[in-house]
Formats: structure tokens, C-alpha cells, sequence
């Protein structure tokens, strides 16, 4: 098993694999940001993981952006692409976003908190 030395790394991307994110290309979302990641240089900046199931199925392909806290819905081979160049530029590609931490996790609009009460 690989260990990395993480300095330097301004962003982690956890891109869920769970079954309903294969279904929607979480592997190929995966690849795809793994790629550009590459193209744009940025191994030492950005780092992924690749997560099970992160409970919000109806968005798949969801992917989480920390430290910036951002989840992200939807998200595709090539708007994962587009996701990896707003990321290094310090931006968020906001059509896609369905929560943000600030303190707490909050919904960005009224689909993000539909779903089942954690208890």
C-alpha cells in the first residue's frame, strides 16, 4: 500500500463509487479526474479518493470537495474535468453543488434536504 506525503495538497476530491454512482459513471468520473488531474499537473495539489456508498443516491455521481466542504450532484466524465480546472482556479462549479459546510452541512436549495432525517 502506497502512503503519500500530502503536503501541498490544497484539495481532496472523494468521488463515491457506491452502486448507484457506478451506474451513473463514478468510475469513469473517477478516471476522468484522475486524468485531469494529470493534464493539468496538479498530483502535488489535489488529491481522491475513491469512497463507497456517501448516502446521496439520488444525486449520483456525487463527489465532496474538503477542505471547501462542497458536494457535488450529477457530476459526469466531463463535467468532472470541468470540476478539476474550477477546483485549481479556487472555484466552485456551482450548478452542480447540492451542499456547503460552513459549521454545519446546508443544503443549497430545497431538492439538497430532501431525503431521510438522520437519527
Amino acid at each position: 500500500m502506497t502512503t503519500w506525503n500530502l503536503q501541498g495538497t490544497v484539495s481532496h476530491l472523494l468521488i463515491c463509487n457506491g452502486s448507484s454512482c457506478r451506474k451513473h459513471k463514478g468510475e469513469e468520473v473517477a478516471a476522468a479526474i484522475e486524468q485531469e488531474i494529470g493534464k493539468q499537473g496538479a498530483e502535488a495539489r489535489i488529491h481522491t479518493t475513491v469512497t463507497r456508498c456517501n448516502g446521496r443516491c439520488s444525486d449520483a455521481c456525487v463527489v465532496i470537495a474538503y477542505p471547501e466542504g462542497v458536494w457535488y450532484q450529477g457530476i459526469t466524465p466531463k463535467l468532472a474535468k470541468k470540476l478539476v480546472r474550477k477546483h485549481l482556479k479556487g472555484k466552485q462549479l456551482k450548478e452542480n453543488v447540492v451542499y456547503t459546510f460552513n459549521k454545519k452541512l446546508k443544503a443549497v436549495d430545497q431538492r439538497g434536504g430532501k431525503g431521510k432525517k438522520k437519527t
